[in-house]
């Protein structure tokens, strides 16, 4: 069904306008990964990274397509807006003047969103002038510089540039979002982990036909691949449905509410967070061995490969710290319960007010452990595929999630569109029919 209505994309025009101006965005973007920084010897930048394992530029690399391997002018890509983003809400707990504009509505969420353009800016500024330090320590294994002519004026170039690109992007993301089809900045990072799939494919036929990986073994992996991708549309769209009965109310002459709903609970309500700052806090002492000679910063990082036990369970712990963590400061059982009160609602054979927070809390509580498990399978599966089986591409669990939650997001409100247009053709033809 869901399949025979996408392909009546092209019948309704602007639905066409919006995926083609989206299709169009997710271009430029792809050709402005291509645009090389100035001032950075390419040739040796290239023979550096292939000599070169730094996990946490492996995992910013991988959401920004191969833009920072290649040190693009979009090297940054939408990171240090999602950043930004996930600091504010992070900050609405604790800053009773963002607490309110949170409630304010969509004023109060368009000064929010300017506070995140304006914290992109100023991230984008330190991690631009952090990656130009490091570019001019860099050495190639022929021993060539990775930038010929270091000093300020490159530093400089580099912020500018590498901030233009970030602002630039955030645009593109805007853009999207207000006239093209999905959220702009979800599909920003899903074409960047997209971009990689055709050179892993190729890989991956290539190491069959010369023997490296068996025949079988790359069926067990499409299997696999496949079990996850459905486990994972399964469980994204999984919801805990707690009914809400709304009283009947006597307005004048009329009488309001006394209809039956609910109140739906996301088993996954932290969505992807967990496993980027799970990812990013494990890789950081990683990188910092890269560049660091301590005895214990060396040690700690050994321990921590992704086919260590102690790697695993930290991993795990941080998610599931990072599921409750976030679920908490994007979802609070005391004002739902507190706006359900207001408007005459209640929660069959539970009182109002406390009592109904804490029974939210306690549901949510629940669900919560069951999102932390499944996330915590999904990105530990992928470890285990490639430490154990040698699965000769990068099988990410966290890409995995991003890649199938965009596209489920995507596909969601283009069928949005299409019912809404079949509701208006029908709306259309029953005023013929009444005149």
């Amino acid at each position: 069904m869901a399949m025979a209505g996408v392909g009546n994309i092209g019948k309704i025009p602007e639905l066409r306008k919006r995926v083609l101006f989206s299709l169009m965005m997710l271009a430029v973007y792809r050709i402005g990964c291509a645009i090389p920084t100035p001032g950075i010897d390419g040739a040796a930048l290239s023979a550096f990274f292939q000599n070169t394992d730094i996990p946490l530029l492996g995992l910013v690399n991988m959401f920004s397509g191969g833009a920072l391997e290649r040190m693009s002018i979009f090297a940054l890509g939408i990171m240090p807006y999602i950043s930004a983003s996930i600091i504010l809400d992070l900050l609405t707990v604790v800053v009773p003047r963002l607490a309110e504009l949170k409630k304010e509505g969509q004023e109060g969420r368009k000064k929010i969103t300017q506070y995140a353009r304006y914290g992109t800016v100023l991230l984008s500024l330190v991690q631009g002038m952090g990656i130009a330090i490091g570019l001019e320590s860099m050495t190639a294994p022929n021993g060539a510089l990775v930038v010929p002519e270091a000093g300020w004026g490159f530093r400089l170039m580099t912020m500018i540039t590498l901030t233009s690109g970030t602002a630039f992007i955030m645009w593109l993301g805007e853009q999207i979002t207000e006239r093209g089809i999905g959220n702009g900045i979800s599909l920003i990072i899903f074409a960047g982990i997209v971009a990689s799939l055709p050179a892993a494919i190729f890989n991956t036929f290539r190491m069959v036909r010369v023997g490296e990986v068996s025949v079988f073994m790359l069926l067990v992996l499409v299997l696999v691949m496949v079990a996850v991708v459905a486990a994972i549309c399964f469980v994204e769209q999984g919801q805990r449905r707690i009914p809400v009965q709304y009283a009947k109310r006597v307005v004048g002459r009329r009488v309001y509410g006394g209809q039956t709903t609910h109140l739906p609970l996301k088993i996954n309500t932290a969505g992807v967070i967990p496993p980027i700052f799970a990812s990013s806090i494990i890789m950081f002492p990683a990188t910092i061995a890269q560049f660091v000679n301590v005895p214990i910063v060396q040690q700690f990082a050994a321990a921590m490969t992704p086919d260590g036990w102690m790697y695993n369970i930290l991993y795990v712990g941080m998610i599931v710290f990072f599921c409750y963590f976030y679920t908490a400061v994007t979802f609070n059982p005391t004002d739902v319960a507190d706006n359900m009160k207001k408007y005459g609602g209640f929660i069959p054979g539970i009182r109002p007010g406390k009592r109904t927070a804490d029974y939210i809390d306690r549901v949510l509580t629940r669900l919560t452990l069951g999102g932390a498990a499944y996330i915590s399978a999904v990105c530990v599966l992928p470890t285990l595929l490639i430490t154990q089986f040698n699965v000769p591409f990068y099988f990410g669990g966290t890409a995995l999630l991003i890649v199938v939650g965009v596209s489920l997001d995507t596909m969601s409100q283009i069928e949005s569109h299409l019912m809404s247009r079949h509701y208006e053709s029908l709306m259309k033809k029953g005023v013929i029919k009444g005149r």
